[in-house]
């Protein structure tokens, strides 16, 4: 039992050790946008060559990655860009940034419902959080560089990143080529928008956490307004969707194929 103990304990440093060494291929960065700061990582194609332009990918955490360690934002999804498959044929900028432990990706109200459970109350319009604040200024100072190529820029992220995916969106609605959003919400009014951005809305229909509504909301809004969205619901999937959204075979050669018109 002891010998089973001590190789299980190596095994699972070795694959802590694994995945540590691959996430430091995602470089460290810092951004300051007034008195508003935002660390990220960011992953740079193979072969990277600054003469050419590359798309450019920025992908939002939810609540439970927030921080202060310029790491915990790649728990989900940094390993898809890492697969050696994904990095041949998708050659990409891709950056995570971190919204700080004191601030919110959106504009949204937060409040027990008395069932001990929490509301959403999305806001239709305010100032930028702290983090998306900071978040704006990240965009603008990667579209500067020559290298990206501002024809195809995308944004996507899930929970509070799913909400930021939007809010980020409305504020900037002529920047991104296309965008996915994972189990996140926003107020309806808001969808006018960004209604000329394709959209890929993913949730779960048994999410306990942000009520599949939030996605379903958006979609019926889209289709009101006669624009086409996608919108795929996991009947079996609670909060979690991100795992199946991850494995769809189709999300990233749709989301890459798009380029502003």
């Amino acid at each position: 039992m002891k010998t089973f103990n001590l190789t299980f304990s190596l095994l699972l440093l070795f694959a802590l050790y694994s995945n540590a060494q691959d996430f430091n291929k995602y470089e460290k960065g810092s951004f300051l946008k007034g008195k508003d700061n935002i660390d990220y990582r960011v992953l740079f194609p193979e072969n990277f060559d600054a003469t050419k332009k590359y798309p450019i990918l920025f992908f939002l955490h939810g609540s439970g990655e927030k921080g202060n360690d310029n790491q915990s934002q790649l728990t989900h999804g940094a390993k898809l860009f890492l697969r050696e498959d994904i990095r041949k044929n998708f050659p990409a900028i891709v950056v995570f940034p971190q919204c700080s432990p004191d601030s919110y990706w959106s504009n949204v109200n937060i409040v027990p419902d008395g069932k001990g459970k929490r509301e959403f109350i999305f806001q239709e319009k305010g100032e930028p959080s702290k983090a998306m604040n900071a978040l704006l200024g990240l965009v603008d100072s990667f579209l500067q560089k020559t290298y990206v190529d501002t024809q195809r820029v995308y944004v996507a992220g899930l929970s509070m990143g799913g909400m930021g995916t939007y809010e980020l969106l409305r504020r900037k609605p002529r920047t991104f080529a296309a965008a996915f959003s994972i189990c996140g919400g926003d107020n309806v009014a808001n969808v006018q928008k960004y209604k000329n951005t394709p959209l890929w809305i993913f949730h779960g229909e048994k999410d306990d956490v942000v009520p599949v509504v939030f996605s379903t909301r958006i979609a019926d809004q889209l289709k009101v307004l006669g624009k086409p969205v996608k919108l795929t619901l996991y009947p079996e999937a609670n909060h979690n969707s991100w795992d199946a959204t991850f494995a769809e075979p189709e999300l990233l050669p749709w989301l890459f194929s798009n380029k502003k018109k």
